[in-house]
Protein backbone atom coordinates (compact mmCIF):
# COMPACT_ATOMS: atom_id res chain seq x y z
CA UNK A 1 0.00 0.00 0.00
CA UNK A 2 1.52 3.32 -1.03
CA UNK A 3 1.31 6.15 1.49
CA UNK A 4 0.88 9.72 0.34
CA UNK A 5 -0.98 12.90 1.23
CA UNK A 6 -3.83 14.05 -0.94
CA UNK A 7 -2.72 17.43 -2.33
CA UNK A 8 -4.44 20.57 -1.16
CA UNK A 9 -6.39 21.90 -4.14
CA UNK A 10 -5.29 25.20 -5.64
CA UNK A 11 -5.60 26.93 -8.99
CA UNK A 12 -2.37 27.33 -10.95
CA UNK A 13 -0.96 27.30 -14.47
CA UNK A 14 0.35 23.96 -15.85
CA UNK A 15 4.03 24.93 -16.45
CA UNK A 16 4.83 26.01 -12.88
CA UNK A 17 2.80 23.05 -11.65
CA UNK A 18 4.93 20.58 -13.61
CA UNK A 19 8.10 22.21 -12.33
CA UNK A 20 6.75 22.13 -8.78
CA UNK A 21 5.78 18.46 -9.07
CA UNK A 22 9.23 17.57 -10.40
CA UNK A 23 10.95 19.53 -7.61
CA UNK A 24 8.70 17.95 -5.00
CA UNK A 25 9.39 14.44 -6.30
CA UNK A 26 13.12 15.02 -6.31
CA UNK A 27 13.14 16.66 -2.85
CA UNK A 28 10.88 14.07 -1.24
CA UNK A 29 12.06 10.89 -2.88
CA UNK A 30 13.61 9.65 0.36
CA UNK A 31 11.01 11.10 2.73
CA UNK A 32 8.58 8.77 4.53
CA UNK A 33 5.27 8.45 2.74
CA UNK A 34 2.08 9.65 4.41
CA UNK A 35 -1.22 7.82 3.99
CA UNK A 36 -4.28 9.81 2.96
CA UNK A 37 -7.01 10.13 5.53
CA UNK A 38 -10.60 11.14 5.04
CA UNK A 39 -11.72 14.61 6.01
CA UNK A 40 -13.92 14.44 9.13
CA UNK A 41 -17.65 14.47 8.58
CA UNK A 42 -20.65 14.57 10.90
CA UNK A 43 -20.40 10.76 11.08
CA UNK A 44 -16.66 10.94 11.85
CA UNK A 45 -15.96 13.87 14.20
CA UNK A 46 -12.51 14.88 15.36
CA UNK A 47 -11.36 13.34 18.64
CA UNK A 48 -11.44 15.57 21.75
CA UNK A 49 -7.63 15.89 21.83
CA UNK A 50 -7.64 17.33 18.30
CA UNK A 51 -10.59 19.65 18.99
CA UNK A 52 -8.78 21.00 22.06
CA UNK A 53 -5.55 21.51 20.11
CA UNK A 54 -7.48 23.49 17.48
CA UNK A 55 -9.04 25.64 20.21
CA UNK A 56 -5.50 26.88 20.99
CA UNK A 57 -4.84 28.22 17.47
CA UNK A 58 -3.65 31.82 17.83
CA UNK A 59 -2.04 31.24 21.25
CA UNK A 60 1.40 32.87 21.46
CA UNK A 61 4.64 31.05 20.66
CA UNK A 62 7.20 31.10 23.45
CA UNK A 63 10.31 28.96 23.43
CA UNK A 64 10.57 26.68 26.47
CA UNK A 65 6.98 27.25 27.55
CA UNK A 66 4.00 24.92 27.86
CA UNK A 67 1.28 27.23 29.16
CA UNK A 68 -1.89 28.59 27.60
CA UNK A 69 -1.24 31.94 29.29
CA UNK A 70 2.50 32.30 28.66
CA UNK A 71 2.55 30.55 25.29
CA UNK A 72 3.94 27.34 23.83
CA UNK A 73 6.88 25.96 21.97
CA UNK A 74 6.17 22.94 19.74
CA UNK A 75 6.70 20.17 22.28
CA UNK A 76 5.18 22.23 25.10
CA UNK A 77 2.05 22.65 23.00
CA UNK A 78 1.69 18.93 22.26
CA UNK A 79 2.48 18.02 25.87
CA UNK A 80 -0.11 20.51 27.18
CA UNK A 81 -2.81 19.19 24.84
CA UNK A 82 -2.25 15.55 25.78
CA UNK A 83 -1.82 16.27 29.50
CA UNK A 84 -5.24 17.93 29.42
CA UNK A 85 -6.56 14.55 28.24
CA UNK A 86 -4.79 12.47 30.90
CA UNK A 87 -1.63 11.54 28.97
CA UNK A 88 1.65 12.98 30.17
CA UNK A 89 4.23 13.06 27.38
CA UNK A 90 7.95 13.81 27.73
CA UNK A 91 9.00 17.47 27.43
CA UNK A 92 10.96 17.51 24.16
CA UNK A 93 10.10 16.44 20.61
CA UNK A 94 13.07 14.05 20.57
CA UNK A 95 12.03 12.40 23.83
CA UNK A 96 8.45 12.03 22.53
CA UNK A 97 9.71 10.34 19.36
CA UNK A 98 11.88 7.99 21.45
CA UNK A 99 9.07 6.92 23.81
CA UNK A 100 6.02 6.68 21.53
CA UNK A 101 5.38 3.87 19.04
CA UNK A 102 5.74 4.50 15.32
CA UNK A 103 2.61 4.58 13.20
CA UNK A 104 2.38 3.75 9.49
CA UNK A 105 -0.87 5.58 8.83
CA UNK A 106 -2.08 8.98 9.99
CA UNK A 107 -4.98 9.34 12.38
CA UNK A 108 -6.30 12.53 13.89
CA UNK A 109 -4.35 13.19 17.10
CA UNK A 110 -1.15 11.49 15.94
CA UNK A 111 2.11 13.38 16.37
CA UNK A 112 3.99 14.38 13.23
CA UNK A 113 7.73 15.03 13.50
CA UNK A 114 10.14 17.12 11.46
CA UNK A 115 13.86 17.78 11.20
CA UNK A 116 14.04 21.57 11.33
CA UNK A 117 17.48 22.08 12.84
CA UNK A 118 19.55 19.01 12.04
CA UNK A 119 17.95 16.81 14.69
CA UNK A 120 15.75 14.01 13.30
CA UNK A 121 12.94 14.93 15.68
CA UNK A 122 13.42 18.63 16.36
CA UNK A 123 9.83 19.80 15.70
CA UNK A 124 6.47 18.22 16.50
CA UNK A 125 2.84 18.95 15.68
CA UNK A 126 -0.52 17.25 16.10
CA UNK A 127 -2.18 15.81 12.98
CA UNK A 128 -5.72 17.09 12.38
CA UNK A 129 -7.03 15.51 9.14
CA UNK A 130 -6.51 15.57 5.39
CA UNK A 131 -3.11 17.24 5.09
CA UNK A 132 -3.43 19.57 8.08
CA UNK A 133 -1.55 19.63 11.37
CA UNK A 134 -1.61 22.10 14.26
CA UNK A 135 1.61 23.24 15.93
CA UNK A 136 3.41 26.01 17.75
CA UNK A 137 5.45 26.88 14.70
CA UNK A 138 8.27 29.29 15.63
CA UNK A 139 9.26 32.69 16.92
CA UNK A 140 8.90 33.94 13.35
CA UNK A 141 5.18 33.05 13.12
CA UNK A 142 4.70 33.88 16.79
CA UNK A 143 1.69 31.65 17.39
CA UNK A 144 0.00 28.27 17.27
CA UNK A 145 -1.31 27.68 13.77
CA UNK A 146 -2.56 25.06 11.32
CA UNK A 147 -0.22 24.13 8.45
CA UNK A 148 -0.31 21.78 5.48
CA UNK A 149 1.85 18.68 5.27
CA UNK A 150 1.90 19.39 1.53
CA UNK A 151 3.76 22.65 2.10
CA UNK A 152 7.17 22.06 0.47
CA UNK A 153 9.03 23.01 3.64
CA UNK A 154 7.13 20.61 5.91
CA UNK A 155 7.09 17.84 3.30
CA UNK A 156 10.89 18.06 2.89
CA UNK A 157 11.52 18.02 6.65
CA UNK A 158 8.94 15.36 7.64
CA UNK A 159 10.57 12.51 9.62
CA UNK A 160 7.79 10.37 11.05
CA UNK A 161 4.56 9.66 12.87
CA UNK A 162 4.04 8.58 16.47
CA UNK A 163 0.79 7.61 18.17
CA UNK A 164 0.28 8.60 21.81
CA UNK A 165 -1.70 6.14 23.91
CA UNK A 166 -2.17 5.78 27.63
CA UNK A 167 -0.06 2.61 27.76
CA UNK A 168 2.99 4.37 26.26
CA UNK A 169 2.73 7.65 28.15
CA UNK A 170 4.30 8.59 31.44
CA UNK A 171 2.02 8.29 34.42
CA UNK A 172 0.52 11.43 35.89
CA UNK A 173 1.65 12.31 39.43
Amino acid sequence: MKHQIEPFQTVFSPKPALAAVFALLVACSSAPKIAPVPVPTAQMPLPPVTRYALSLVGSPYRYGSASRDAGFDCSGFVRHVYQRHGILLPRTAGEMADVLPRAEDLRSGDLVFFNTDGGAFSHVGLFVSGDRFVHAASRRTGKVLVSSLNNPYWRKHFTGIRRPARRYALTLP
